[in-house]
């Protein structure tokens, strides 16, 4: 993040009529930019004596050829020929498309679009953000520290571990009160992290009493210097589950280890429909239902997300009386498959090490196999406020009624959103659904992001929408916007629906 200079400040001897330089108004920090130069948030520039927008607007098209060169807007003075860039399904995205601030403004770009016989709306804006952060999802059986553990970027806190999901830790990142409530550099590491997750780039992150981690979204997260290969494939009782009918006849007992829940096949409700005979075992933990037991160890790198090194340290002495024999077959192994052991009990019912059998190779295997890939997944989160929803209509509550109505479709840069039950419009989006460097951000400090309202266009003027300001997706090829900023033609990213006829489905049902 470009740190503020003299030349972003006003002084009495530079009004805001200078020729020298101009004044920007597209954030609060309202920057005075010489010829040449750029705003704080790099996002803005003063290029002849016009504010620009540096980053060009981006068109979306899906079913697209890729490779689409950067293709600059034509001058309004010269007549457009008519011909299309591209004859496919073409969305005008938010990415580059600039602000409605300070709010009295329309949005940039208000795109109408025939769908299927009905006339779409489109609203498109790049939203300043105060209120957002990122859910952090790392796949990983290990721990990274306790629930509520501080985490930090270059020293400075910027959230929290929050509870931990099936194979996955998580984090909270973000939020007002790191952005805006703690010192000035607390809020500028805030932002930067926000900035570089939500932009898909690597962040290191530490946790209080916890770990060292590097997260990237859509890559496998690293633990302490080490990289995450596989996630669980479940807890230790679903894995005897899923896998008991593997090694009955195989071997005599099995136990998966994990910080949670760990499975003993022999007193497993598995085991025992399988005709799975008592060893004796022992298990130091708390029990909680047959042949699934809590707390055998602490969370930690070890084995199955424990503390473990060596696995013997859960096994009470084996009981004669239960079944326990000398020659009696031990598997021990994670619930990733990544460690594994065998051992055989001696003529004192000890468990001796033995080497693992080819036998058992195929059903460790299986484990691996049955594990997804470790990722780190980066969600955006943040709430819609007052520039958002007056640059879509003079009565914002309008549009808050109409996206909790389904009547409005909301994506971000294209992707679809979650938008969360309740009031007002708070939305969680999938960076990695969304096209490269979609995110931008403004030293007040906040994160800008691209929003995007969909609705029919009856609609749109019901709830008091700028009906003077739409215009036709070819219409904003040939002239562009107020910024004066280039286009990029670029295919969406796969997977996602084109959002006209997202909206025109919804409707339908």
């Amino acid at each position: 993040m470009s740190e503020l200079s003299e030349r972003f400040e006003p002084s009495p001897e530079r009004p805001d009529a200078s020729g020298e330089k101009i004044r920007c108004d597209a954030c609060p920090v309202m920057c005075y930019i010489a010829d040449g130069r750029t705003g704080a948030c790099d996002r803005y520039g003063n290029v002849g004596g016009k504010i620009v927008r540096t980053d060009p607007l981006t068109i979306l098209h899906h079913a697209a050829e890729e490779g689409t060169p950067l293709v600059p807007f034509l001058d309004p003075e010269e007549p457009w020929d008519g011909e299309l860039v591209n004859t496919g399904r073409r969305f005008v995205s938010a990415i580059g498309a600039g602000t409605t601030y300070p709010d009295y403004k329309p949005a940039p770009f208000i795109v109408s679009q025939e769908v299927e016989g009905v006339d779409l709306v489109t609203v498109v804006t790049e939203g300043i953000f105060s209120y957002c952060g990122v859910k952090v999802k790392i796949d990983t059986d290990r721990h990274i520290g306790p629930e509520t553990a501080t985490v930090r970027a270059k020293g400075e806190p910027v959230g929290h571990v929050t509870t931990a999901e099936y194979g996955s830790q998580m984090l909270s990142l973000g939020g007002v009160r790191h952005l805006t409530g703690g010192s000035k550099a607390e809020g500028r590491v805030t932002c930067d992290t926000l900035l570089a997750l939500c932009n898909r780039q690597p962040v290191e992150l530490t946790i209080d009493d916890g770990a060292t981690l590097v997260v990237e979204a859509g890559k496998a997260p690293v633990i302490d210097g080490r990289q995450e290969q596989r996630m669980r494939v479940g807890c230790g009782s679903a894995t005897i589950g899923m896998f008991a009918s593997q090694w009955r006849d195989l071997v005599d007992e099995v136990v998966v280890v994990d910080d949670h829940i760990t499975g003993v096949v022999s007193e497993h409700q598995a085991g025992k429909v399988l005709g799975w005979p008592d060893t004796g075992i022992k298990i130091i933990g708390r029990r909680s239902t047959p042949g699934r037991y809590f707390k055998v160890s602490e969370p930690g790198l070890g084995w199955g997300g424990t503390t473990i090194a060596d696995p013997l340290e859960i096994l009470g002495p084996f009981n004669a009386r239960k079944g326990a024999r000398p020659g009696l077959s031990l598997l021990m192994v994670s619930t990733t498959g990544e460690q594994f052991a065998y051992y055989e009990l001696d003529q004192h019912l000890k468990p001796v090490t033995k080497p693992f059998p080819d036998r058992l190779k195929k059903s460790v295997d299986l484990i691996e196999d049955n594990c997804e890939p470790a990722l780190c997944t980066v969600l955006f989160m943040g709430g819609a406020g007052g520039s958002l929803r007056a640059g879509v209509t003079e009565n914002p509550v309008n549009l808050t009624r109409s996206v909790q109505g389904l009547n409005t479709y909301v994506t971000c840069g294209g992707a679809p959103v979650y938008v969360w039950p309740g009031g007002g419009i708070t939305i969680m989006v999938d960076v990695t659904r969304m096209p490269q460097n979609a995110f931008g951000y403004v030293p007040t400090p906040a994160l800008v992001a691209p929003v995007e309202f969909t609705l029919r266009r009856d609609d749109y003027i019901r709830l008091g929408g700028y009906a003077d300001e739409i215009r036709s997706v070819d219409d904003i090829l040939a002239r562009g916007g107020a910024y004066h900023n280039p286009r990029r033609d670029t295919p969406a990213p796969r997977g996602n629906p084109w959002p006209p006829l997202r909206q025109r489905r919804r409707e339908r049902r």
